[in-house]
């Protein structure tokens, strides 16, 4: 049996993800070799500051702050230090000396994904990124692999830990999100600043690249909409809760039917959903991240566990690892991404979804009326009414008289009707408010 040479490891960031990464290359240097058929020699750490504290303990002489030159002498660079710059230059310069590369980097996938992709398949590399996606849950290679002979009709995907742990604290525990936030962030979930979190741009990044490989579909990252949590309360998850229903934060992709052309095409967005309790996603609590696939053959698949961690996105990146090597011991060129069938990117106005609006009314003879008729005038069927006291005075335009909660579920309806019924119930006199509004998703 002949013997491969070496297969040689770059690795850029020395974080939690690239420290764990290092540690377990390591560790198990024995078993990677028989599975790939090769040894995997880790060449260097390409880190910003060579004295910063690491999660694991390290030769130092592995690091560096040359990145360059471990690019340059490598045959696979893995890139776990985020951010855009300069992870994008040092992917571009793997790919164009020939390296295969591994990143967790969902940002810049969502951002320059198509540039990177073209750059590898110019060259007959490879660019893997099953660690981009809900950390140690493998969903990008069921999708780019597996499923790639059926058809996936919707996905619906819990893909950011962070809020779903608020969300879920929120539900379970009855607290506040800026209390629920706060326990976050001590426990380490949330950043200090948790802007890409709360406001849903981390889950509008994976909604990107999910969509991008379920539809093969290139889905930039400016044409997902994304709403965030910030106006999620404990009243909406009480009144929730009281409906059957658990609120999520859900990244969303689906084929959809142009309304203007009659073709398919794709929806991808992001916002806070209500889910019936029944559904399986409604079960996914804490910091875990669940992705649920609906395909036309294989029917409602679910992939759940781990959404983030340094050891668990540390197996995903691993795994990619494996596969990278393995081509290079076995031979043959690299897969590209099939992003061929140029599907319409479709407008949030084009969904079709159910509301549930929470309104605060005056409590007086005739309202119902009045907010009901606003839903006919729009064409909006509702399904049910719930009414309850709502605080003690505060009403109208600052006036004392009591007000009501009104809570109103729809039947399905045309985004673009619904927003309109939300927009003039706003505008009636005798609503002080429209408390929230949450879609109905999972049905």
């Amino acid at each position: 049996m002949i013997e491969y040479r070496n297969v040689r490891v770059a690795l850029l960031g020395g974080g939690t993800v690239g420290a764990q990464v290092a540690r377990l290359l390591l560790e198990h240097a024995d078993e990677f070799a028989a599975r790939v058929g090769a040894s995997l020699e880790l060449t260097g750490i390409a880190v910003r500051n060579l004295d910063a504290p690491r999660s694991a303990d390290l030769p130092k002489e592995l690091f560096t702050t040359d990145a360059e030159s471990l690019i340059l002498g490598a045959d696979i660079v893995i890139e776990v230090m985020g951010g855009i710059e300069p992870a994008r230059s040092y992917i571009l310069q793997a790919i164009n000396s020939g390296a295969d590369v591994v990143t967790a980097n969902k940002a810049l996938l969502a951002t320059h994904g198509t540039e990177l992709f073209a750059a590898a398949e110019q060259v007959g590399a490879q660019v893997y990124y099953e660690a981009a996606v809900a950390g140690a849950i493998p969903i990008i290679r069921p999708l780019r692999d597996s499923l790639a002979g059926d058809r996936v009709k919707r996905i619906l995907g819990i893909v950011n830990g962070t809020t779903n742990f608020i969300l879920d604290m929120m539900d379970t525990d009855g607290a506040s999100l800026e209390h629920a936030l706060a326990v976050a962030t001590e426990l380490g979930y949330a950043e200090a600043d948790p802007t890409a979190d709360i406001d849903g741009y981390d889950a509008a990044q994976k909604a990107s690249l999910l969509a991008s490989l379920a539809f093969h579909t290139n889905v930039p990252l400016e044409s997902v909409h994304r709403e965030g949590i910030r106006g999620v309360t404990s009243q909406t998850v009480e009144l929730a809760r009281k409906a059957g229903y658990v609120v999520k934060l859900l990244a969303i992709c689906e084929r959809l039917t142009d309304l203007v052309t009659g073709e398919e095409g794709v929806s991808t967005r992001v916002y806070p959903a209500l889910i019936s309790r029944d559904h399986p996603l409604a079960a996914v609590h804490k910091a875990n991240n669940a992705v649920f696939v609906e395909a036309e053959a294989a029917g409602s698949l679910m992939f759940y566990g781990a959404g983030a961690g340094g050891p668990e996105t540390a197996s995903a990146v691993l795994g990619d690892l494996v596969s990278a090597a393995r081509r290079h011991v076995i031979g043959g060129p690299g897969m590209g991404e099939s992003t061929h069938a140029n599907m319409a990117i479709l407008p949030m106005s084009f969904v079709t979804t159910r509301y549930h609006v929470t309104l605060s009314v005056l409590d007086e003879p005739g309202v119902l009326a009045s907010v009901a008729g606003v839903f006919k005038d729009h064409g909006v069927s509702v399904e049910l009414v719930e009414q309850g006291l709502y605080g003690n005075g505060g009403g109208v335009h600052g006036e004392s008289r009591p007000t009501a909660t009104l809570v109103i579920g729809t039947h399905a309806a045309l985004e673009s009707d619904l927003a309109a019924t939300v927009s003039a119930l706003a505008q009636l006199d005798a609503v002080s408010s429209v408390v929230s509004v949450l879609r109905v998703e999972g049905a």
